[in-house]
């Protein structure tokens, strides 16, 4: 994958708050869990290279989350598809940010989230920023270690269940995934809740 040159990212919203970044992965998917993740960059820390997880290659996207588990503080939290389907993927998206932020050893007083929407946390404020790993360093990092937790996840899971293709695709709704749904049917790790085939390819 090619990656792009794009504005440097932000090192924070407020310079005299220590912040959490969050985001998620896996909101689209079929099948799997949501995988978020909560970011403190500590002052002083470096990341070259650090960038919205979209933009980067796989290989940068390892070298980078190295060296983010090794500088930062930081947390993963996953709901799994019973939850998903049982609460809507919006609110299991926000619900696996706060347990990824819950879990976070250092303390801090303000969060910023990918995305425009959130839910109060511990009464902590918070800035919903729209497309906000490429705007910040925080929320990039937290992006990077959301898709690539969920991306290994994926990988493992389809060792038990490689007809979907999910070593590849990720659960997300790919063509080859779809048509696995339509010969093998879904199993417990298909979101019940969501459209599985779309009605053209019953005419198949």
């Amino acid at each position: 994958m090619k990656e792009t040159t794009r504005v440097p990212l932000a090192d924070c919203m407020y310079d005299t708050r220590i912040e959490a970044g969050c985001d998620e992965a896996g909101r689209g998917c079929l099948a799997g869990p949501v995988f978020a993740a909560a970011v403190i960059i500590p002052k002083g820390v470096n990341l070259p290279g650090l960038n919205d997880s979209k933009q980067l290659s796989a290989s940068a996207r390892r070298k980078l989350r190295t060296e983010i588990e090794a500088t930062c503080y930081w947390q993963v939290a996953m709901l799994g598809p019973e939850e998903i389907d049982r609460i809507n993927i919006l609110n299991a998206s926000i619900q696996s940010m706060q347990m990824a932020l819950a879990g976070l050893t250092e303390a801090f007083d303000h969060i910023l989230v990918d995305g425009n929407r959130f839910k109060p946390f511990n009464d902590i404020p918070y800035t919903t920023v729209v497309k906000g790993d490429g705007k910040y360093k925080s929320i990039a990092a937290a992006s990077i270690l959301a898709k690539t937790h969920r991306d290994d996840y994926m990988e493992a899971l389809s060792q038990q269940f490689p007809e979907y293709g999910w070593s590849q695709n990720k659960g997300y709704p790919t063509r080859v995934h779809r048509e696995a749904i339509r010969k093998f049917g879904s199993n417990a790790h298909h979101r019940k809740s969501f459209t599985l085939l779309p009605a053209q390819l019953n005419l198949l």
